[in-house]
């Protein structure tokens, strides 16, 4: 038996900030009460966009935390804690911790460059899933991690692992999605392209984890809600379409390098740094996110 989908819907991938060089947990917190307020039903702490490639253990469990406490003080939104790593033993060490914190639920990221084989993703899976007892959800980006979790290996851990519930799609592929609705009824899929979360909620698909709403959390909130809770399709695709320039600009650079400009460049980040190899956006690509966002109006 499947477990209860924990963490669906509207969810934030979130940034991290900094302040000189440390993480900034008092903007976190804030940035955090700004997602509660305006609809989002859970948020997703170091992730990709989180920068936890370049984060220390300490800090990333800091993170956590904080998305924990926030949630559970002032809302009923779930905390979908980032909990991968190209080492299992890592990955099922952050995953204990999320769980001993009270997260909802983990993220758990395909292992990056050492590039297993499907039955090694399977065996990855099974055991850090099998570490813990709150829900996991897979996560495949293959653009960034170099290995693709195919449909075959997402069914198989589906259906052996009881709390593996979703996977969070960032292949590109609307086809993928269809495949996986097909073949696996109850698997939440998540969209992880802003660019396509139309379309992967259009075709089944049960939330978007989003790093535009890091920005706009009242608009992904209100065309993901459109779509699950409304089935207003009509509302939906012209939220959609408001936000296709957005949705654009923020990764004309690497993901989270445009996001946390537009963060910044709109009041909601104090100061803007990222860890290297990390480095701000060139003038041209700044001028032209300038340029954009003076079509958006950013609630505070």
């Amino acid at each position: 038996m499947q477990v209860k989908n924990p963490a669906e819907g509207a969810m934030t991938a979130l940034i991290t900030p900094f302040k000189n060089g440390e993480l900034d947990l008092e903007n976190y917190a804030s940035l955090i009460q700004r997602q509660i307020r305006h609809g989002i039903d859970a948020v997703v702490p170091v992730g990709t966009t989180g920068e936890s490639a370049t984060l220390s253990h300490k800090e990333h469990k800091e993170c956590i935390e904080v998305a924990v406490s926030v949630c559970k003080e002032y809302s009923n939104v779930k905390v979908l804690a980032g909990a991968g790593s190209n080492s299992t033993q890592e990955a099922i060490e952050l995953a204990k911790f999320a769980q001993s914190c009270g997260a909802d639920a983990i993220l758990c990221v395909t292992p990056y460059y050492n590039k297993p084989s499907q039955e090694g993703l399977f065996a990855h899976y099974k055991a850090v899933a099998s570490a813990v007892e709150i829900p996991l959800m897979l996560y495949n980006v293959p653009g960034r991690t170099g290995v693709n979790l195919e449909t075959a290996t997402i069914l198989r851990l589906f259906n052996a692992v009881p709390n593996i519930y979703g996977v969070k799609e960032a292949s590109g592929s609307i086809e993928k999605v269809i495949d996986l609705n097909a073949q696996a009824e109850g698997l939440c899929i998540a969209s992880g392209e802003d660019a396509i979360n139309y379309p992967i909620l259009g075709c089944g698909g049960r939330g978007v984890i989003s790093v535009t709403s890091n920005l706009l959390p009242n608009k992904i909130a209100s065309l993901t809600h459109a779509l699950l809770k409304e089935q207003n399709y009509t509302l939906a695709k012209s939220l959609n379409n408001e936000l296709y320039a957005i949705n654009k600009a923020l990764f004309i650079e690497s993901n989270p390098i445009p996001i946390k400009a537009a963060m910044y460049l709109s009041g909601l980040l104090k100061s803007l740094e990222y860890r290297l190899p990390l480095v701000e956006p060139s003038p041209k690509n700044m001028q032209l996110l300038e340029k954009i966002l003076k079509q958006y109006e950013v609630a505070k």
